[in-house]
């Protein structure tokens, strides 16, 4: 039964994949500033209050914007009741003893079936109290992140990618380690810092059949349909399941201070990061890396990747309702500066590479400095840069903070360094 299903869902990706590169090939990306269309952006606030009454006036526009993002972009979470258990299945001494590495196992249930996600917490060894966590997914498995023969391959789907083993869907030991150089748990733990993550293909596999599968298959009546276009996508599935681990994290964690967890996320899993911040306020802080289009990018640039572009491309990430704006982008209600600001009075950080044009870095510094506005009218510093970064490697870390590094899509130790830095700032 479970390699008669590998063996559908491979094909359904692959069919996928195909009509999705025979309509890549339509679509030419807008590399050209002199080329981006004359834009509006709809306002993040329009009160002119002042003081206490603009905090009460920010508190009443906060829901009306998570509202609107989720009508027409990421689409409703479910509201109905669930089950939720988190067992930790062993721990032990990692990184050459420098961290503690416990692993759970995190149970979700309906009355419409079940669902597990494995969780991998680290540590440093030797705190003397709970410390400051970073909490984000991962791509290809837990078993990537770092090379401990003692962290679970996962047995979720896994898209086929010889770079970490992974054939017929299903990962192997080959992959053990492969992304570490995105997961620095030894520079991490030797700065007193705790991380966390999971696989987001435990939540939701990335990849479209119909919203049948993973946490969606859990919630019948929240299925995204022609009858229900504004019901949760996988992006928004995705930061669900980010809530539900910082539920475990808090109640079964006690070497991370639960208040000081910060939500991280790179590419989609950045623009996760920002819709987990969004509508979960118990997340301390928010970063999103290089999340572009749909994350931290402004829409209305239609520069590099576009609306209509990722919909195309990634017909599951958000729901139905987002693409009628495919080609459309000055009709949207919303735009991702507003998603950036959905992140305050908490500190939020917006990262960018030079080389990665299609993710459009410079809207998404646009989007940082413009939600900076809002801080600043909360009484809170604004972004301390006026004008996008000349050169890479250059950045500023406060309460709102922005990065341009040098380089190409990816999250590596510059990045860390920097998210170091500001989750130092949590107290």
């Amino acid at each position: 039964m479970f390699d008669a299903r590998i063996k559908l869902l491979a094909f359904v990706l692959i069919c996928s994949t195909l009509i999705g590169l025979t309509r890549a090939q339509e679509f030419v990306a807008n590399y050209d500033e002199s080329k981006v269309p004359d834009y509006t952006l709809p306002p993040i606030i329009d009160s002119q209050d002042s003081g206490e009454s603009f905090q009460t006036a920010w508190k009443l526009r906060r829901k009306e914007l998570l509202d609107t993002f989720s009508q027409h972009m990421f689409g409703y979470q479910p509201k109905s009741s669930f089950q939720l258990k988190c067992e930790k299945l062993e721990s032990g001494p990692s990184v050459g003893g420098k961290a503690l590495r416990q692993q759970y196992r995190v149970s979700l249930g309906t009355d419409a079936g079940s669902q597990v996600i494995h969780l991998l917490v680290f540590t440093p060894a030797n705190s003397s109290g709970p410390v400051p966590c970073f909490l984000g997914l991962n791509f290809r498995g837990n078993h990537t992140v770092a090379a401990d023969p003692e962290i679970v391959v996962t047995q979720s789907w896994s898209p086929n990618d010889a770079k970490v083993g992974a054939t017929n869907n299903t990962a192997s030991e080959a992959g053990r380690g492969a992304a570490s150089s995105r997961w620095p748990v030894e520079m991490l733990v030797d700065a007193g810092c705790g991380v966390a993550t999971a696989y987001c293909g435990d939540i939701d596999p990335d990849f479209h059949d119909g919203f049948n599968n993973g946490v969606h298959a859990l919630f019948p009546d929240n299925q995204p349909s022609e009858a229900h276009p504004d019901r949760w996508g996988t992006i928004s599935a995705w930061a669900w399941g980010l809530s539900r681990l910082l539920d475990c994290i808090q109640t079964n964690v006690p070497e991370v201070d639960g208040h000081r967890v910060a939500v991280v996320g790179h590419s989609r899993l950045g623009k996760t990061s920002l819709w987990a911040g969004a509508t979960d306020e118990r997340f301390a802080a928010v970063i999103s890396n290089d999340s572009g289009c749909g994350g931290a990018a402004i829409s209305r640039r239609a520069f590099g990747e576009t609306v209509g572009r990722i919909n195309t491309s990634f017909p599951h990430w958000f729901c139905p309702n987002f693409k009628q704006y495919n080609l459309n982008e000055q009709s949207l209600p919303i735009d991702q500066h507003q998603l950036v600001a959905l992140a305050a009075p908490r500190p939020v950080y917006v990262a960018s590479a030079s080389e990665d044009q299609w993710a459009d870095p410079r809207g998404e510094f646009l989007s940082a400095k413009l939600a900076g506005q809002l801080y600043q009218r909360l009484g809170l510093p604004p972004l301390a840069m006026n004008e996008f970064p000349a050169h890479a490697n250059t950045g500023v870390v406060g309460t709102v903070s922005y990065h341009l590094r040098d380089g190409k899509h990816d999250i590596n130790a510059y990045d860390w360094t920097q998210y170091i830095k500001f989750i130092s700032q949590l107290k």
